[in-house]
């Protein structure tokens, strides 16, 4: 597979394993009457801290990610920068590449905030999810061969092509028309069979009618061939007519005669309204499934940039945010990836989008999707969070009135590392504290806490997790301890500052001791 290389890989290819562990601080929730946040977040802070905090608890768990990077087109004028030139970025550039870092092209700087993003990316995606990436022709090649590179090349699913616009733009000596959607899965063959149709267009429907009155309902004429020459299917058909017919040129009948005779018993046959046309066969709508996906988007089905635009401003009241994506985009792609329960992520999120389109599709079948949105912007509040609470209780007035979609959310700020030069954190409450333990040994998020075992953790794969941590004393693993513990297990693992147990007495339980907090795995 073809590798791409970039000044400033070598320090970035592994820097998702030196990002510190930080908690997430819940600053407000919003919600319409009765309802609470549902498991929707909000989370204001670089989206590389972000994502790490989020695993202890989502590690495995998400099925779609959508991300909406930015281009690295060098336009400045956006409120979304889109040069990767953000003081934000520049810093974490120079403190993680290092003076190389000033040699950098733009191309090599989106690669290396790219690259350990997607990383973590990678390791919130479930087995069955995919991830939807949004890009143009500035970045195209070199994200395909990242994401290959990370994703893994046989997991590219597809690239979408999404028709942005709906005319020409008369300033350009060649009109922009379209973007792309890279596609992975992390198991291609699983989000083969676990992904859904489309449902059919109004257009589409309206291909369908019942001029027989046939009782199983609307149906049209498919063509009865095939491209291709198969023996078995090279038959004669007598048309009610009295003519008879044999495939023409090239082609042969779809079914052999055997199929053909099933279908003609069970009055699927159709010639015409005279009775001398093709042959063709009924096609029931009650039997459609939906639609294949397939990788052209055009703007009729999926919403083009100007719809985007009018959708936010219609929301907040003026213009606060440049070409964002209409929600019909990212409702396409839930309507592939998701399942009523799924979680989507989107950790460049921008406007809210992602979260419009969640809160829409929860309402149309009544799911229970949960959104998590990542923004590192100061606009997080007072843009992304904003739209989606007037999402949730409505907008606009009188013919314009917008009902709203219900839900809610809570929104949160990056809080302080879970450790500091290898230390836990005394600032950090315990409860996290014990989240990332059990993260770091079982890669599961904790269960709720047992009620009869205030140091246990839980229980996974037949082995018991404690953390005997106490803030203001040191914690004794010796027999006294012991006598406290209920849960069965194969084995144990046990956190304490300081451990009484003789060799023999550990082996005979089954135990293996971990010192607080010298001996806690950083990631």
């Amino acid at each position: 597979m073809p590798t791409l290389n970039w000044i400033g890989k070598d320090k970035v290819v592994n820097h998702h394993l030196d990002v510190p562990f930080r908690t997430l601080e819940k600053k407000y929730t919003f919600a319409s009457e009765g309802q609470n946040d549902g498991g929707n977040m909000i989370i204001h802070g670089d989206n590389l801290d972000a994502l790490k905090a989020l695993l202890p608890k989502y590690e495995g768990r998400v099925k779609c990610i959508y991300i909406d990077p930015p281009y690295n087109t060098g336009n400045e004028g956006w409120v979304y920068n889109d040069n990767v030139n953000d003081p934000k970025i520049r810093k974490w550039l120079g403190e993680v590449v290092g003076k190389e870092g000033e040699d950098l092209s733009r191309h090599d700087k989106w690669l290396c905030m790219m690259y350990p993003r997607l990383k973590l990316l990678q390791k919130l995606l479930s087995e069955d999810g995919a991830i939807f990436i949004s890009i143009d022709e500035v970045e195209i090649a070199n994200l395909k061969l990242l994401c290959s590179e990370i994703f893994g090349q046989n997991n590219h699913v597809a690239t979408f092509v999404w028709q942005k616009r709906y005319s020409p733009d008369a300033r350009m000596a060649i009109s922009d028309a379209h973007e792309y959607l890279l596609c992975y899965a992390r198991s291609p063959e699983l989000f083969k069979e676990k992904r859904h149709m489309l449902p059919l267009t109004e257009a589409q429907t309206k291909q369908f009618s019942n001029p027989d009155n046939d009782p199983r309902g609307p149906w049209k004429a498919d063509n009865f061939t095939a491209p291709g020459y198969r023996p078995n299917q090279m038959y004669e058909i007598t048309l009610p007519s009295g003519r008879v017919v044999t495939p023409p040129e090239g082609r042969c009948w779809r079914v052999t005669k055997e199929g053909f005779d099933n279908f003609t018993n069970d009055k699927r046959m159709v010639y015409g309204n005279n009775g001398d046309g093709a042959p063709s066969v009924k096609r029931f709508l009650a039997e459609m499934p939906g639609m294949v996906p397939w990788t052209w988007w055009n703007h009729e089905e999926v919403g083009h940039t100007q719809e985007g635009n009018k959708q936010l401003a219609g929301i907040m009241g003026k213009v606060v945010f440049d070409y964002p994506k209409p929600v019909r985009l990212i409702e396409r792609i839930m309507q592939i990836a998701t399942d009523p329960d799924s979680i989507i992520l989107d950790s460049f999120a921008g406007s809210g989008t992602t979260a419009h389109a969640v809160l829409n599709m929860n309402k149309q079948d009544g799911g229970h999707r949960k959104f998590i949105l990542v923004e590192m912007m100061d606009y997080a509040d007072s843009i992304t969070a904003e739209r989606v609470k007037r999402v949730i209780s409505g907008y606009g007035e009188g013919k314009k009135a917008v009902p709203g979609t219900g839900g809610g959310f809570s929104f949160y700020e990056l809080g302080e590392p879970l450790l500091i030069d290898g230390l836990l954190n005394p600032n950090v409450p315990e409860e996290k504290i014990r989240e990332y333990v059990y993260y770091t040994e079982t890669r599961q998020p904790m269960p709720e806490p047992s009620a009869d075992e205030k140091h246990l953790l839980g229980v996974h794969d037949r082995h018991a997790y404690y953390f005997y941590y106490e803030p203001d004393r040191l914690t004794t693993l010796n027999k006294a301890f012991l006598r406290t513990i209920k849960t069965r297990a194969e084995s144990y693992l046990i956190y304490a500052d300081v451990n009484m147990l003789s060799a023999e007495e550990m082996e005979t339980f089954h135990i293996s001791f971990k010192k607080i907090p010298r001996d806690i795995a950083l990631l």
